[in-house]
């Protein structure tokens, strides 16, 4: 955890007391409350020399908490503001969507179009893919950015055309419709639909069909800014530290994740959509639904937007990882609450969904447990050290080590986790909780996983 020192923080108030006093002065003393603990809770995780954040709460349609934290540019000791723009990552992909349902409510598309309707010279080896496979990732085609070599390549400038080349040829991963796997590749080429509908460069309709009638001044494709405003620069850590992020050319991410914002844009974009202002009831209700698939099993993922709950009451939501940049958005459409945290940090330690997710607890009344480590021992430790199965290609293994619980997911790094309870673990720097159950014989039978809201249990392997 960490705080702003004293002379930092002096500085800070010194600084902005006029406008905030100002600005609290007008607020009802409630409102000031809970932007007060909302504050309360951000405020540790970002040092004020260290790259930070710009975050905003609204409750339908009010400003709860607009505020910035840590440094937009460490190595010039540039502090962050609430009005800097930041790169969005895969938030990209619900304004990609957003511009394919604006063409679908126009009749200029249907999401049961076969691909090859706008892009013809697409491969799909005489498999049925459609607008609505690469809008829900269950096209089968593969990500290109998990293809060997993308990242030595990232800085090469490439057309769109050029793009889909280094894909396109690949075998399909799977039938189209019958698996759920998160795919840049397909908004990339929702992309080049646009494109093809439009007859405009994906730069041009953003900022013309979206951006300018929503007033969103400070959005846009990544180089063709049309306002000037203060700009974060991306970082990474380093084996030394803190350094700038590696170089990307925003012509690769193209429609699944090259537009900047800002946290105030986003708020706009929130309560437009979502007030009917770009679509028609029934399109938005599609696109935040959960798609099911072949065999009826959900995805819990709509067009562009992912869907799930949070504390419970359900939640749209998605987040974005980029050079430089981490990035989580929710809404929770029964409390009319929208959150936004963009960093400028790509640092997977403190993430800006876990941020978020506080922040939108606090506001409907129902914050996360503040849980304290608890001493627990060896004995119970060994008790719960076995394989826990997650689903047919997975399993949840957990040991003691030194004192500690320690839990691998297959294919991931181990985590080592803290008791909050004998039978209760959280882990660090997250809001996931791990919870051993036993059977009617006393024996440790099943582990559940709380996280972000939902409950897995995963069936131990073998006799315990």
């Amino acid at each position: 955890m960490f705080k702003l020192s004293a002379l930092c923080f002096a500085t800070l108030v010194a600084l902005h007391a006029p406008a905030a006093l100002a600005q609290d002065a007008a607020r009802p003393a409630s409102e000031q409350a809970l932007a007060s603990r909302i504050d309360a809770a951000i405020a540790p995780y970002y040092k004020a020399d260290a790259p930070g954040a710009t975050i905003i709460v609204t409750q339908d349609g009010k400003t709860v908490l607009r505020k910035a934290y840590g440094m937009a540019d460490v190595a010039k000791g540039k502090a962050m503001t609430p009005d800097t723009a930041l790169r969005l990552g895969s938030i990209t992909k619900q304004f990609t969507a957003v511009g394919i349902l604006m063409l679908l409510d126009e009749g200029k598309l249907a999401l049961d179009d076969d691909i090859t309707k706008f892009l013809p010279e697409y491969p799909t080896r005489a498999k049925r893919i459609t607008i609505e496979h690469l809008l829900t990732h269950t096209s089968g085609i593969v990500s290109y950015t998990s293809r060997a070599g993308f990242e030595r390549n990232s800085t090469n400038h490439m057309s769109v055309s050029g793009m889909i080349d280094t894909f396109k040829n690949d075998p399909l991963d799977f039938e189209p419709g019958t698996r759920f796997s998160y795919n840049n590749s397909g908004y990339f080429l929702l992309g080049a639909v646009i494109e093809k509908i439009s007859g405009q460069p994906y730069a041009k309709f953003v900022e013309e069909r979206i951006f300018k009638p929503l007033d969103m001044q400070h959005s846009a494709y990544e180089g063709h800014e049309r306002n000037p405003g203060p700009r974060a620069a991306g970082h990474t850590k380093g084996w030394f530290g803190v350094t700038s992020s590696k170089p990307l050319s925003m012509s690769q991410p193209y429609a699944a994740g090259s537009l900047v914002s800002t946290v105030d844009d986003l708020a706009r974009w929130d309560a437009a959509i979502t007030a009917g202002k770009l679509l028609k009831p029934a399109t938005w209700q599609k696109a935040t639904t959960g798609y099911v698939l072949a065999d009826g099993k959900p995805t819990n993922y709509g067009y562009g937007w992912q869907i799930g709950k949070l504390r419970g009451v359900p939640m749209v939501s998605h987040g974005g990882g980029i050079n430089g940049f981490s990035t989580y958005a929710l809404r929770l459409p029964q409390q009319k609450i929208y959150v936004a945290v963009l960093t400028n940090s790509d640092d997977a330690k403190i993430q800006p969904e876990m941020v978020a997710s506080k922040a939108a607890a606090i506001a409907i009344g129902n914050p996360f447990p503040d849980f304290k480590a608890v001493k627990i021992g060896d004995a119970l430790l060994d008790a719960y050290a076995g394989t826990y199965r997650i689903d047919a290609n997975a399993t949840r293994s957990f040991k003691r080590d030194n004192g500690k619980l320690v839990m691998q997911r297959s294919n991931r790094e181990p985590i080592t986790l803290t008791p909050y309870a004998n039978d209760g673990f959280f882990m660090p720097d997250s809001l996931t909780t791990i919870v051993f159950a036993r059977n009617a014989k006393g024996e440790v039978s099943h582990v559940v996983v709380h996280s972000q809201g939902s409950e897995l249990i995963n069936e131990r392997v073998g006799a315990p």
